[in-house]
C-alpha cells in the first residue's frame, strides 16, 4: 500500500509483491549504493579540491562555479528524459551507461589542462550522474515490498553520502600526495569496475517477475504533463527545490574554500566539519523518515522544519561580527545537512502519487528541482564573490562569503511559497477523493486529549 495522500496512490497491487527481501534483492540493493556512494564522490570531487581546480585551470570564482553549475543544470536537464528511457528500458542498462558515462567524465578531468576540457569533463560527470539516484530508486521498488522502500530509499540516501568523505579526504590525499592526474584516473577507474559488476550481477527486477509495463497512449510530451499535472509531483518538486540547496553549496563546491579561507579554520578542522555534515546527514535521515512513515499526511512539515532551522543557523554565523565560533560553523554545517534527507520527502510524495508505470517519470521530475536550486545558487554565490572582488583564492574573504551565501535566502522564500501553494491544491484533491488532512489545531487537541 501506498501512503495514501493523492487519489493515484491509493494502491500497488500490480506491483510484485515480496514476503521477505532475497539475499538478491540486497546484493542488488548493495551494488546501486556503491554505485550512488560513486557519483556523490564524483559530484562532490571538485569541492574539496576547489583552490587545487582553480590553480590548475586558472580560473576565478565566477568560473570554478561555472564548472559545478553546469554540472548541476546537466543533472537536473537529465533528469525528466532519463526517467523516461528507465520507464522503457530499466535500471541495468542505465546505471551501467551511468557509470561509464561518469568514469569517461573523470577520465577527462585527470588528463586536460584546458577549461574548455573541463567544462566537457564536467558535463560527462552530470549526465552519468544524472542516470544513478532515480535507478537505485527504481531497483528498490522492483525488488522490495512497497512498505519498505521510503526507509530504504533514505538509508541509501544516507550511506551515499559518506562518499563526500571520500573526495573530502582520500581523494584531497591523493591530489597532494600523488598528483591531479592519478588521483582522477583511479576515480575513472573504480568507476569503470563498478560499470562491469553491475551490468554483469544486477537484474531489473526478481525471477518470475515482470516489470511494470508502460500502457499504450499518449506519447512522450504528454506523459510528461500527466506526471506534471499530478498535484503531489508538484508538491515533490517543490519540496526537493527547497531543501538540499545549502547543503550542496557547501558539499559541492564552497564548504572547504568558505571554512578554510573564509574562517580561518585548519584544513583538518574543515575535514572535520564537513565529514560530520555526513553523519549528521544520516541522523536527520532517521528521524525524518521515521517521521514521514508515521505521518504520511505531515510530510510536508518536515520540510518547512528543515528550511526553517537552516535559515535560522545561517542568520546566526552571518551575524557575528568576525569569525565565528567553530560550534556555530558546527551547527550550521548540521543544519545543512538535514536537507538531503529533507529533499528525499519531495521524491516520495511524486512517488506515492502517480501509477507505478509513471514512478521514474515523476521521480526524474522532483529530482531535478534541488539540482535546479543548486545551481542557482552556486551561480549567484560565485557571481557575488567576484563583483566583491573575492573572487580567487588570493582574495576570499570571510564578508564576501557571508554576503554572497545570503543569496539563499531568495531560493529558501520561493520554495516555501511553492511548497504552501502546491500543498494546498493537493489537499483540496485529496478531499474531493475523501481523504481528510486535520487541521493542526484538531491535531494538537487529540495529542492532549491523549495526555
Amino acid at each position: 500500500m501506498s501512503t495514501g495522500i493523492a487519489p493515484t496512490s491509493a494502491t500497488r497491487t500490480d506491483r510484485p509483491t515480496h514476503p521477505r527481501p532475497s539475499t538478491r534483492a540486497w546484493l542488488v540493493w548493495s551494488f546501486g549504493v556503491l554505485a550512488y556512494i560513486l557519483a556523490i564522490v564524483s559530484r562532490s570531487s571538485l569541492s574539496a579540491v576547489a583552490a587545487e581546480t582553480s590553480d590548475r585551470f586558472g580560473v576565478t570564482a565566477a568560473t570554478l562555479s561555472t564548472f559545478a553549475v553546469l554540472q548541476l543544470g546537466v543533472y537536473g536537464a537529465m533528469q525528466i528524459p532519463v526517467g523516461l528511457i528507465l520507464d522503457r528500458i530499466g535500471p541495468r542498462r542505465v546505471l551501467t551507461v551511468g557509470l561509464l558515462v561518469m568514469a569517461l567524465g573523470q577520465g577527462l578531468l585527470a588528463v586536460t589542462e584546458s577549461v574548455p576540457g573541463a567544462f566537457a569533463a564536467r558535463f560527462l560527470v552530470g549526465a552519468g550522474d544524472a542516470t544513478i539516484f532515480v535507478s537505485v530508486v527504481r531497483l528498490i521498488i522492483a525488488w522490495f515490498p512497497p512498505r519498505q522502500a521510503p526507509l530504504l530509499t533514505q538509508v541509501t540516501g544516507l550511506i551515499a553520502q559518506f562518499g563526500q568523505i571520500v573526495s573530502v579526504i582520500p581523494l584531497l590525499a591523493l591530489v597532494h600526495s600523488r598528483g591531479w592526474t592519478f588521483a582522477f584516473l583511479g576515480l575513472a577507474l573504480v568507476l569503470l569496475l563498478v560499470a562491469i559488476a553491475v551490468g554483469a550481477s544486477v537484474r531489473d527486477h526478481p525471477p518470475h517477475h515482470e516489470a511494470p509495463v508502460l500502457p499504450a497512449g499518449p506519447g512522450v510530451v504528454q506523459r510528461v504533463r500527466e506526471v506534471w499535472s499530478n498535484p503531489g509531483t508538484r508538491l515533490g518538486f517543490w519540496a526537493h527545490f527547497v531543501t538540499p540547496h545549502g547543503g550542496n553549496v557547501i558539499a559541492l563546491l564552497w564548504g572547504f574554500p568558505y571554512l578554510t579561507a573564509g574562517e580561518g579554520l585548519p584544513i583538518g578542522q574543515a575535514q572535520a566539519l564537513l565529514s560530520i555534515q555526513v553523519v549528521a546527514g544520516a541522523v536527520f535521515g532517521l528521524l525524518i523518515g521515521r517521521f514521514a512513515g508515521r505521518h504520511p499526511l505531515r510530510r510536508s512539515w518536515a520540510v518547512l522544519a528543515v528550511v526553517g532551522i537552516q535559515a535560522v543557523a545561517l542568520a546566526v554565523v552571518v551575524a557575528n561580527p568576525g569569525p565565528a565560533p567553530v560550534w556555530q560553523l558546527l551547527i550550521l554545517v548540521m543544519c545543512f545537512a538535514a536537507g538531503g534527507p529533507g529533499s528525499l520527502v519531495g521524491l516520495d510524495f511524486a512517488r506515492t502519487s502517480n501509477p507505478p508505470h509513471l514512478t521514474s517519470s515523476a521521480t526524474g521530475m522532483a529530482n531535478s528541482a534541488g539540482f535546479l536550486a543548486s545551481l542557482l545558487a552556486l551561480l549567484m554565490i560565485g557571481a557575488l564573490l567576484d563583483v566583491q572582488n573575492a573572487g580567487t583564492p588570493d582574495t576570499y574573504s570571510l564578508e564576501g562569503f557571508r554576503i554572497a551565501f545570503c543569496s539563499l535566502y531568495l531560493l529558501w522564500l520561493v520554495g516555501v511559497v511553492g511548497v504552501l501553494h502546491n500543498r494546498r491544491r493537493l489537499r483540496r484533491v485529496m478531499a474531493e477523493n475523501g481523504v481528510h488532512v486535520p487541521p493542526l489545531r484538531e491535531v494538537v487537541n487529540r495529542y492532549q486529549r491523549r495526555r
